[in-house]
């Protein structure tokens, strides 16, 4: 087991990234790699959104898989705003800020929390509530040294 967890630590290692650099995790400027963040909601699904339907906010595009979940977003983008700023939930729970497979994701509590793979994930499912404690302790921290 700890052999795993070191496994899977090092490769959450090798995604890592800044905030400074980018407070939304964006992949060629499309947030959450142009997945439908509504549709995590909607449909438990991710979903590839289209161009034709996008809105900016907090620097980064997002895309989405339908007018009706652009108009949504549009009217509260809090609501479903990735925790962690679409970064990994696993790692920032370790204080890291790294990518994701927008495959691997939950929406537990009304809040949707992305990991950086679908092993990362369910990994992180067996203590999540513990994770989630920890991972907006770290959040914070980096979001107030900004």
């Amino acid at each position: 087991m700890k052999k795993l967890a070191l496994g899977l630590f090092a490769l959450i290692l090798m995604g890592c990234t800044s905030i400074d650099k980018q407070p939304v995790y964006n992949d060629a400027g499309n947030a959450i790699e142009g997945y439908d963040v509504v549709a995590y909601f909607s449909d438990n699904q991710a979903k590839k959104g289209l161009a034709q339907f996008s809105s900016d906010y907090k620097g980064a595009k997002w895309l989405f898989s339908s007018k009706a979940h652009k108009a949504l977003f549009d009217t509260n983008p809090e609501q479903y705003m990735p925790q962690y700023g679409g970064y990994c939930a696993y790692a920032m729970s370790s204080g890291f800020v790294v990518s994701v497979d927008p495959q691997a994701f939950t929406v537990y509590q009304d809040k949707l929390y992305l990991n950086y793979s679908l092993s990362v994930r369910k990994n992180w499912l067996k203590r999540k509530q513990q994770y989630i404690k920890e991972a907006d302790a770290h959040w914070l921290d980096k979001i107030n040294s900004q």
